[in-house]
């Protein structure tokens, strides 16, 4: 008990003067068998309480203790100035100090003599004394000794204890009154201020007995702290007896963390600058890397970290940095290229967790198409090429061929030109257009198809062979013939024409038979094989067709004399018919009788004129016969027949009438005869023309007949 009551007097002395640095000591003093050690002066704040450590030894056995507290310069303090008596039946002394001091060993017999006083007030100030009282009543003794207690305001502040705060985790907040004091429990309150608004939790007050006198007196506020609390600043108020206060202001640190943000432009065009930055509200203060994923790394594992171990490397290469600022990271690569483009990732690490973000860059670019496959082919191969453009967003790729308006296939990025089982026909330019936004690039192919023309074949003439084989293609082919290993005498004429070949091969057959040529056209792109029609021709004494070819310009001469000499014979011929119906018409109608005055008298010509038609009749007729046994290879020429015009009988009798002869006198008998005649000779005129006209029917008949004869031959030409 006695070791108990030393180690409870220290803890008390040591806590009443630990805010003003005074020591406690004890000063020991002696009256012949009594002794008493006390301090000679302590320090003490208002509200608080003090205790004064005291031991004693006396003459006598110890019944009762007495302390008082008097002016210092009172040499002996009296019954007045009494604030503590063990006997309670003892009512004198100071009533302020009733139920504030308590002995802290009740037992005075132990000799100890310490007491507590809670509460303090200003007004407590002063020096206290003790006197014992032993068990008859001439056993008192009052130590001179005294101990100066100076009672100041209160400093002391209450102890807050805040544990590390983590948002979403329960936290409990302490607040310890100050002073070890078993007087009046204190008043405890929470109040806090800041952007964090009011704090919601459990408000609890504690006692904490630690011995008889030695209480600790705490309150406690639990609540979930989150971000919003950070920064707040949180006050424990302890409000002691006659309303003194005291208290403690602490801030909030609340770790926290929030969601990754990444603000900035991740599709961009090439050579232009990626800046990127990453940002985490959070405390205390998360650590940003930028990351970014390959399709290699991936594969193996791992992952490249930007801006770390390499950064000085990357940052030579491909100008890429990174701008750390607090709880933000900026990622900034210049001109930047296709291969830019991937998934990049934020990473925050932050206490015991990281946080990641991922975002996809984009780098928009356009390459040239690219064209893949054989633009030279063989006929009835087939034909495939590929047309590919790299760029972001993907190219729509579009195939024509020049000069025609037909799309021939489209897709997206890469187009395949597919055309099976190819001809001459197919050969030309093909164009491959790639459209990217807003604009378009083309790229050109030019198609060559190796074939054998159609025109190609062989003639057979008696036994001579000739065959003629022709073919296109690129690069340039090569034309052989299989035939000639079974023959030794040949002649070849080869002629090159830009792409071209004409290879013509002449040889002499001794034997008749089947036979069956095959050319053989070939360049690097592989053969061709077609096997060439044989025609039979007949000798040329046989066959006028395939005699020496004369040259144009004689044939057309040729034609056209024989043109012109048919066309002549034909007019003849109308002439000498129309004269004979006009003397026969004379002969009826006309009788001329001559004057003997007058030497130019009108006879009758007809006998000449009869000959005369009789030498036209026969020039017609040889004519005619040369026209047969001519070749009907004529043409067209240009005649004007409106210039060959013949006499009609009125336009005779008309020039008859216009010359100055004197006609003979007519006899009367013929005029009449002639009047009776006028009728006959109409009627015979209207039969005249029916004639002619069925006549004309006839000769533009046989005009249609010459034309259709001269066409049928230019034809043949």
């Amino acid at each position: 008990m006695f070791v108990l009551i030393w180690a409870t007097l220290l803890l008390c002395a040591r806590d009443s003067t630990a805010n003003t640095g005074t020591s406690v000591g004890l000063r020991q003093t002696c009256d012949r068998s009594f002794c008493i050690a006390l301090p000679e002066e302590l320090t003490a704040e208002a509200g608080l309480c003090v205790v004064i450590p005291c031991f004693f030894t006396a003459g006598f056995t110890a019944r009762h203790a007495v302390w008082y507290q008097c002016q210092e310069t009172k040499d002996r303090c009296g019954d007045v100035d009494i604030i503590f008596h063990t006997n309670n039946n003892n009512r004198k002394g100071q009533p302020g100090f009733r139920g504030r001091v308590s002995l802290l060993e009740p037992d005075v017999r132990q000799r100890i003599c310490s007491i507590v006083i809670n509460d303090l007030k200003e007004s407590d100030s002063g020096a206290y004394q003790f006197r014992v009282i032993g068990t008859r009543d001439s056993d008192r003794y009052q130590f001179l000794q005294k101990v100066l207690i100076s009672v100041k305001g209160l400093s002391q502040k209450p102890t807050v204890e805040i544990p590390p705060l983590t948002e979403g985790r329960e936290a409990t907040l302490t607040c310890t009154a100050p002073g070890l004091c078993s007087g009046s429990a204190p008043e405890f309150l929470w109040t806090w201020s800041g952007a964090g608004g009011s704090i919601s939790g459990n408000i609890t007050t504690l006692t904490d007995r630690l011995n008889a006198i030695a209480n600790r007196y705490s309150s406690t506020l639990t609540f979930n702290p989150s971000a919003e609390h950070h920064g707040t600043n949180i006050t424990c108020t302890v409000r002691l007896t006659d309303d003194r206060t005291t208290e403690e202001t602490v801030t909030l640190n609340v770790s926290y963390v929030k969601d990754l943000r990444i603000i900035g432009e991740t599709a961009v065009k090439e050579h232009e600058t990626l800046n990127l930055t990453c940002s985490v509200d959070s405390f205390p203060p998360s650590r940003i890397t930028w990351i970014k994923l390959s399709d290699l790394f991936l594969q193996n594992g791992t992952e490249t970290v930007v801006q770390n171990d390499t950064s000085a490397e990357l940052l030579n290469e491909t100008e890429t940095s990174e701008q750390e600022d607090g709880d933000k990271n900026s990622l900034i690569i210049s001109d930047v290229t296709a291969g830019d483009s991937g998934q990049y990732i934020c990473n925050a690490e932050h206490l015991d967790q990281t946080l990641t973000k991922e975002i996809n860059v984009t780098v928009k670019y356009r390459r040239n198409p690219q064209m893949a496959g054989s633009t030279a082919v063989n006929d009835g191969d087939v034909l495939n090429l590929t047309c590919s453009a790299d760029s972001f967003p993907p190219s729509l790729i579009i195939w024509t061929k020049l000069g025609f308006n037909t799309t021939l296939q489209t897709d997206s990025g890469s187009a395949s030109l597919v055309i099976p089982n190819v001809t001459a026909e197919d050969s030309g330019q093909y164009v491959c257009t790639a459209v990217y936004l807003d604009s378009a690039a083309t790229e050109y192919a030019d198609v060559t198809v190796t074939y054998i023309h159609k025109s190609s074949g062989c003639e057979l003439r008696s036994d001579v062979l000739t065959c003629v084989c022709i073919s296109e293609g690129f690069p340039l082919p090569t034309i052989k013939w299989p035939t000639l290993n079974s023959h030794t005498e040949y002649s070849i004429m080869t002629t090159v024409s830009n792409h071209t070949v004409n290879s013509t091969v002449t040889l002499s057959l001794k034997t008749e038979g089947n036979t069956t040529v095959e050319c053989v056209s070939g360049n690097e792109n592989g053969e061709l094989k077609k096997t060439l029609p044989v025609e039979k021709k007949l000798s040329g004494k046989e066959d006028p067709s395939i005699q020496e070819v004369v040259s144009l310009e004689v044939i057309v001469a040729f034609l056209i004399g024989v043109l012109l000499s048919a066309i002549i014979s034909f007019l003849f011929i109308k002439c000498y018919r129309r004269k004979q119906k006009t003397s026969a018409n004379a002969d009826e109608t006309v009788e001329l009788v001559t004057n003997n005055n007058n030497p130019l008298a009108v006879e009758d010509d007809r006998p000449y004129d009869q000959e005369e038609a009789h030498a036209g009749t026969a020039a017609a007729e040889k004519t005619a016969a040369e026209l047969d046994s001519e070749s009907k290879d004529v043409e067209y020429a240009n005649i004007d027949f409106s210039l060959l015009k013949r006499k009609t009988p009125l336009d005779e009798a008309r020039t008859d009438e216009s010359t100055k002869t004197e006609y003979a006198e007519i006899k009367k008998e013929v005029i009449e005869e002639r009047e009776d005649d006028g009728r006959e000779e109409s009627e015979m005129l209207e039969r005249e023309e029916e004639v002619e006209a069925k006549e004309g029917e006839e000769e533009a008949a046989e005009m249609e007949a010459v034309y259709s004869n001269v066409k049928e031959v230019m034809n043949e030409i």
